[in-house]
């Protein structure tokens, strides 16, 4: 049973309205106008997960184990091992013994896995014409918003 909505007597935060539409609006320019998610999954005939795991393999000082991929991607570890081993299919990654630990694999990237990242990341870091369109004094502003906005995470 589903508790009555309660109302309160206090007047909306506007500040809280205001970030509650901004956040909105930018999830819908993000995920729904302008999804480079599915550009590069066209170009890269890959799934978004794949990916988005062959891009942390890729930007990964070192190999990674299939533990600490499934960490990163939030994904279960059965689930990282299918993603992989479609990636090791495509020529994308090699999977070896993990010199420290014989009971856990490491992935590697290989050149044409690492050529493919770089070609969603650039497809990803694109920006859409809806955001090249905007003004100068337009982009300078959103410019520095998001700049303090990724600074602050």
């Amino acid at each position: 049973m589903t508790e009555p909505a309660t109302h309160s007597t206090e007047a909306p935060d506007p500040r809280s309205e205001m970030a509650a539409r901004a956040w909105h609006n930018l999830r819908i320019l993000l995920h729904e106008r302008a999804d480079r998610r599915h550009e590069a999954t066209e170009a890269l005939g890959m799934s978004f997960i794949r990916i988005k795991a062959l891009r942390r393999l890729a930007a990964a000082a070192e190999p990674m184990t299939l533990r600490d991929l499934a960490d990163v991607l939030l994904t279960d570890r059965p689930y990282t091992t299918l993603v992989v081993d479609d990636l090791v299919g495509r020529g994308l990654v090699e999977r070896s013994p993990n010199p420290a630990d014989r009971r856990s694999k490491i992935v590697t990237v290989t050149e044409a896995g690492r050529a493919a990242a770089a070609r969603a990341e650039r497809i990803l870091d694109s920006p859409p014409p809806i955001l090249r369109d905007l003004p100068a004094e337009e982009l300078v502003v959103l410019d520095r918003v998001a700049a303090r906005l990724v600074a602050d995470d």
